[in-house]
């Protein structure tokens, strides 16, 4: 489909999410801690705590040619988690080690998926952004799916297999983007200016483009009140007696979902509109959310985050394209910078609302009250004229 696919495999992609916590059982048995505080970093680097790198790096990304930087950033990244066996192999692994490990790859990240994403548009066709796009998402899901089972099954093969594995698919990943021949970006005309003026252009561009900016809101409103949903499955699961293989049967069906939504995208793009896909997905994110509460019993609890989760990639992956098909090529990487910002930067504040909520409320009211923002924007969406007249993405023209 596109070169985005670089990975030779999309499981292997996943591992990185389970290296702390293998590297650190590698070395010791009190592995929890590392893992629980490195796999949240790699997670959500880019959305949370990567945010204020994220903006700076997005006007980097505007300035410089983003194939190189894909190349040097899966370098580094293969470098760094090539680290592991080595020290493994000489028996010098340190915890301080594996956190500056996660830090390089986490903001490595940053810099890759930004520079990813802002090429896109010159890879495909603006008509083919959808297919692209959601097939990208396909392979993650996928890994998302897959990565738990393998990572134990290379670390029982051998301890160093997973970062070894996870370090040459970078490798691999660098390799390949030599072979692409297409263009990343187009032309520079412009001498590059202050940082901040760069990243402040890229902000004024988003507040001036109704549509943008009310999907960067929209998200945010969306995604803030269900950050902690994994507290709350866990609190619910206890409730109903669930036990821990059930409990992680739960979470699978919320891979499972995932895989789907993303299969779903490209039929649904081609039925219905934008507008259509917007409202719809919006209405039933917030009924997926309501699921939780009616959950009577593990095995619906099991089916509450399945369909709910298939609602997510639908979501994402329609808005996704449709952003990219609108911000000009010189601001790809500031302005999505900036959206992800406003979308994904408060999710420590709606875990930690979450959590203050369950401690107080229980699960289920608490599910009621995270609901009410999410009702509240699903109205919004509906009424908003920008969204219900926006154009087929096929007809879109970059908006300078």
């Amino acid at each position: 489909m596109t070169p985005l696919n670089k990975k030779i495999s999309a499981a292997v992609l996943s591992l990185a999410l389970f290296m702390p916590a293998n590297a650190a059982f590698a070395r010791t048995h009190h592995h929890r801690r590392v893992y629980s505080t490195s796999t949240y970093h790699r997670k959500h680097y880019s959305q949370t705590g990567g945010a204020l790198v994220g903006a700076a790096a997005g006007a980097l990304i505007d300035r410089w040619d983003r194939k190189r930087v894909m190349i040097l950033c899966d370098i580094g990244r293969a470098i760094a988690l090539g680290s592991i066996p080595v020290a493994l192999a000489f028996g010098h692994l340190t915890y301080i080690q594996l956190y500056m490990v996660s830090l390089v790859e986490g903001t490595l990240f940053v810099f890759f998926n930004l520079a990813e994403t802002a090429c896109i548009p010159h890879v495909v066709s603006r008509e083919q952004l959808p297919a692209a796009v959601a097939q990208n998402e396909v392979l993650y899901s996928v890994s998302s799916v897959i990565g738990p089972a393998l990572g134990p099954i290379l670390y029982g093969i051998g301890r160093a297999i997973p970062f070894l594995a996870d370090g040459v698919s970078y490798a691999v990943s660098a390799i390949s983007l030599f072979f692409i021949k297409v263009e990343f970006q187009g032309e520079r005309d412009a001498e590059p200016r202050k940082l901040w003026a760069e990243i402040g252009e890229g902000m004024s561009w988003l507040w001036h483009n109704p549509l943008v900016r009310f999907i960067a809101v929209l998200t945010f409103g969306l995604i803030t009140p269900c950050s902690g949903y994994v507290l709350v499955i866990i609190i619910l699961a206890k409730d109903l007696h669930a036990t821990n293989v059930v409990t992680g049967l739960i979470f699978a069906g919320g891979g499972i979902g995932s895989v789907v939504g993303a299969l779903l995208v490209v039929p649904l793009q081609k039925r219905f509109s934008f507008g259509q896909l917007m409202i719809g997905t919006a209405w039933l994110w917030v009924l997926g959310w309501l699921l939780y509460a009616f959950a009577i019993n593990p095995w619906v609890l099991l089916v509450a985050n399945l369909v709910g989760f298939v609602v997510v990639p639908v979501y994402m992956m329609v808005q996704f394209s449709y952003r990219l098909a609108l911000i000009p090529d010189r601001l790809q990487g500031r302005v999505n910078s900036v959206f992800r910002l406003i979308a994904f930067g408060s999710q420590p504040i709606g875990l930690a609302l979450t959590g203050a909520l369950l401690q107080v409320m229980g699960p289920v009211p608490t599910v009621i009250v995270l609901l009410l923002p999410q009702l509240f924007l699903a109205i919004a969406v509906t009424l908003n004229p920008h969204v219900r007249n926006a154009p087929p993405i096929g007809q879109l023209e970059s908006v300078e």
